[in-house]
C-alpha cells in the first residue's frame, strides 16, 4: 500500500486501471495475442486472475466470490464479476474480522491479504495486459518502487515458488519500472 492507503482504496484504484485496459480490448484477435508471460495471451492474463483469486479466498478464508461466465466466453464479464466481488469483500467493514489462513503466509487480516496478495498480482499484470493489447504500459513509479523494496529481499523465495521467471538483465541506472519487470523475469524490451 502506499501511503497507509486503506486496502479498498488501493485495490479500487489498481484493479480500476486494470479493467479499464480490459474494457478497452476490442475484439477476439487482440484477446488472443501474446503476452509477456510465456504460454499465455491476453485473455490468459485475465483468466490467471480470476481463477487463482477466487481460489486463494475460498481455501484461505471460506470465502466465495460470485461466479461470471468465462473468461473464454467474456473476459471482460468474468473479470467484472470477480473484481467486484473483490472490492465487495474489501468494503464490507467486517472484512476486518475475517482471517485468510494459508501454509505460506500464516494468519493475515483478509484486508491486508488481498493487498499483499491479490492486489499486487493485479498490479503486476497490468503491465502484461497493457503489452499484450498494446495499450498504455506506465506503472505508477511510487508503487514500482515500493513493490521492488519488498520483493528483492525475497529474491530466493519468490524464484523458488516458480511463480517469476529468471531475472532479466537491465542497466542499473534503468527506471523503476522497468527494474520492477526484470526482477519479475519480465523482459520489459
Amino acid at each position: 500500500m502506499i501511503a497507509n492507503q486503506p486496502p479498498a482504496d488501493e485495490y479500487r484504484e489498481i484493479a480500476g486501471r486494470f479493467t479499464t485496459l480490459v474494457e478497452a480490448v476490442p475484439d477476439d484477435a487482440t484477446w488472443n495475442r501474446r503476452s509477456p508471460v510465456p504460454a499465455w495471451t491476453a485473455r490468459d492474463v485475465v483468466g490467471h486472475l480470476v481463477e487463482w483469486i477466487p481460489g486463494f479466498l475460498a481455501g484461505g478464508a471460506d470465502l466465495t466470490l460470485p461466479q461470471g461466465p468465462g473468461v473464454g466466453e467474456d473476459p471482460v464479464a468474468a473479470w467484472r464479476t470477480t473484481s467486484d466481488g473483490i472490492q465487495a469483500l474489501l468494503d464490507d467493514p467486517t472484512a476486518t474480522d475475517t482471517t485468510l489462513v494459508n501454509p505460506h503466509i500464516g494468519e493475515v487480516a483478509l484486508p491486508q491479504a488481498i493487498a499483499q496478495f491479490c492486489t499486487a498480482d493485479v498490479f503486476l499484470h497490468t503491465w502484461d495486459l497493457a503489452r499484450a493489447t498494446g495499450q498504455n504500459e506506465a506503472l505508477d513509479p511510487q508503487r514500482c518502487a515500493m513493490m521492488l523494496d519488498g520483493m528483492q529481499p525475497l529474491d530466493e523465495l519468490l524464484r523458488s515458488s516458480g511463480q517469476y521467471g529468471p531475472r532479466v538483465e537491465v542497466p542499473d541506472d534503468a527506471d523503476v519500472q522497468t527494474r520492477l519487470l526484470a526482477f519479475i523475469g519480465r523482459d520489459p524490451r
